[in-house]
């Protein structure tokens, strides 16, 4: 230790004299803030410090509740990078967040780019349902309609939407599949659904899938790869992409404004978004590349096969917070 403290002290005298901050040559850290799932987490994350010597402190919890982590330290980051949430619920924030393109980028389809070079796209996310096998039964579930069966009153898994960002884009799903296109139809559905949840709103995205596939609930809103995980692991589940239709989306990683450890950030987005590390996502870990060299997954029904909607994101972003205000008030008023 004594000697690791000679060392260091005698970096920072050298940095001192060129003009460059210790933390900058020394920070061997990073923060990341993460919805996603640990076992999503996990094997990314060792690769990455294996890969840069950089050790990372993961800090996970819902989308929601990570964005308002990222706004209330706006003025003294905790936090370097946003690894997770679709684009369309992470471009409100965007003013907390850094400008970085980076140099992988260049690979992505469409969908995944974004315009103002503050987020990166990660996965592509489509909305699904995960039915558990053993409590189905006879009932049928083919899309959003089937969930106002009576028989599945209290039986249904669907978080917070201001807290998750899978239940976020399936309130978008629903609107725009059950509105056929236009979103202030669908609300008429979302009451109704409201009603056959029977008072329950789980608290994120993995209670969801996670109460799905422990018997907890015989169906849940999800996304496809908390649901494809268990159908790999041979859990009693199923994926359904519902016959109204499915919105897939992007998810992105961002680096937050102002992040005390700014180039381990960088090297973070670059290493998530390499062909590497998208190869082993879409290979082991269930999730759609962005990239256009990365192929989908085993046992991932190809887009070509589901009946794929789209949003307005001009109209999403805008009307977001009122939307939340009002599937609130929807829920609450029951």
């Amino acid at each position: 230790m004594q000697k690791f403290t000679k060392v260091l002290c005698a970096a920072a005298l050298a940095v001192g004299m060129i003009g460059v901050s210790n933390a900058q040559v020394a920070s061997k850290k990073l923060v990341v803030y993460c919805p996603h799932p640990l076992v999503f987490i996990d094997p990314i994350v060792k690769k990455f410090e294996a890969a840069t010597g950089i050790q990372t402190e993961v800090v996970a919890a819902g989308t929601g509740e990570l964005l308002k982590r990222i706004e209330a330290e706006s003025s003294n980051p905790l936090g370097d990078v946003m690894w997770g949430g679709t684009l369309s619920v992470l471009d409100p924030s965007k003013k907390f967040f850094e400008v970085y393109q980076s140099p992988e980028a260049a690979t992505f389809v469409d969908e995944a780019k974004d315009r103002d070079g503050k987020i990166t796209g990660f996965t592509l996310v489509p909305s699904v349902l995960m039915v558990n096998t053993k409590l189905i039964g006879n009932i049928k579930v083919e899309g959003y309609q089937d969930l106002l069966n009576p028989a599945l009153k209290g039986k249904i898994a669907f978080a917070d939407p201001s807290k998750s960002s899978s239940s976020f884009e399936h309130v978008v799903n629903i609107l725009y599949a059950m509105g056929k296109g236009d979103p202030e139809k669908g609300w008429g559905f979302v009451q109704d659904l409201a009603k056959n949840l029977g008072g329950k709103l789980l608290s994120g995205s993995s209670a969801v899938y996670k109460g799905v596939a422990d018997g907890e609930y015989t169906v849940g809103l999800t996304f496809e790869e908390g649901a494809a995980t268990y159908v790999k692991s041979k859990a009693p589940v199923k994926i359904v992409y519902m016959s109204e239709g499915v919105i897939s989306k992007a998810d992105g990683t961002a680096i937050i404004k102002g992040a005390k450890n700014l180039e381990n950030a960088k090297k973070f987005v670059d290493f998530v978004s390499s062909k590497e590390t998208q190869t082993m996502i879409a290979s082991q870990l269930n999730r759609r590349s962005v990239r256009k060299d990365v192929p989908p997954g085993e046992g991932l029904m190809p887009l070509p096969q589901i009946k794929l909607i789209q949003d307005n994101t001009e109209v999403v972003n805008k009307s977001k917070r009122q939307w939340l205000e009002k599937f609130k008030d929807i829920y609450t008023s029951l």
